[in-house]
C-alpha cells in the first residue's frame, strides 16, 4: 500500500512542471546584447519560467555578460559579479530557480543600457480540464487529478479487502 502512495506522489510531482523550456533571445534578436537597446521593455513583454534559457548574442571582443546582485545591477557595478557567462559571443544561461536574475555588461557599457533583469517563476499548471491528456509525452495537470482519484480508490478498496 505504501508503494502505491509513493508511486502516486512521484507521478504527481513529475506532472507538475511538464513544460518545454523556451530559449529567450535577450533583446529579441540574434545579436541584440548591445548598447542603447531597451532591454527593460523587452523583458517586460516576456514570461520567464524555471528551466528556460537566455541567449545573449554580442561582439565578444567588445562586450561581456555578467550575472550580478541587485545592488550591483542598480549601480552598474561589474567588480563583484556572481558569474561571468561570457564564452564566445553566443552565450546561454539557464534559469534554474524561481528568483530574480540580474545581468550587465562591464567596461562601462552598463551605463549605455547593457543590462537586463528577469524574474523566473514556476510554470503555471496546465488549465486543460480534459482528463489524461498527453502532450509531447507529458500528461497534463488534470491527468494528475485523475491519478489521485484512482490511487485513493485503490487504497480504499485494499483497506476494505484487507
Amino acid at each position: 500500500m505504501l508503494l502505491w502512495l509513493i508511486t502516486a506522489v512521484n507521478i504527481l510531482w513529475s506532472t507538475a512542471e511538464c513544460r518545454e523550456p523556451v530559449l529567450h533571445r535577450v533583446g529579441g534578436g540574434k545579436y541584440t546584447w548591445a548598447p542603447n537597446m531597451n532591454l527593460t521593455a523587452w523583458a517586460m513583454h516576456e514570461k520567464f519560467y524555471v528551466g528556460d534559457w537566455l541567449y545573449f548574442g554580442f561582439d565578444k571582443t567588445r562586450y561581456n555578460v555578467l550575472e550580478v546582485s541587485k545592488m550591483n545591477y542598480n549601480n552598474c557595478d561589474d567588480k563583484s559579479f556572481i558569474t561571468n557567462i561570457t564564452r564566445g559571443g553566443r552565450d546561454v544561461f539557464n534559469l534554474t530557480e524561481a528568483r530574480p536574475y540580474y545581468f550587465l555588461s562591464g567596461l562601462g557599457y552598463c551605463f549605455e543600457g547593457m543590462k537586463v533583469a528577469v524574474y523566473a517563476q514556476y510554470a503555471p499548471p496546465d488549465p486543460d480540464p480534459a482528463p489524461l491528456v498527453v502532450r509531447n509525452g507529458c500528461p497534463s495537470q488534470s491527468a494528475g487529478y485523475g491519478i489521485i482519484i484512482m490511487v485513493l480508490a485503490l487504497l480504499a478498496s485494499s483497506a476494505v479487502m484487507g
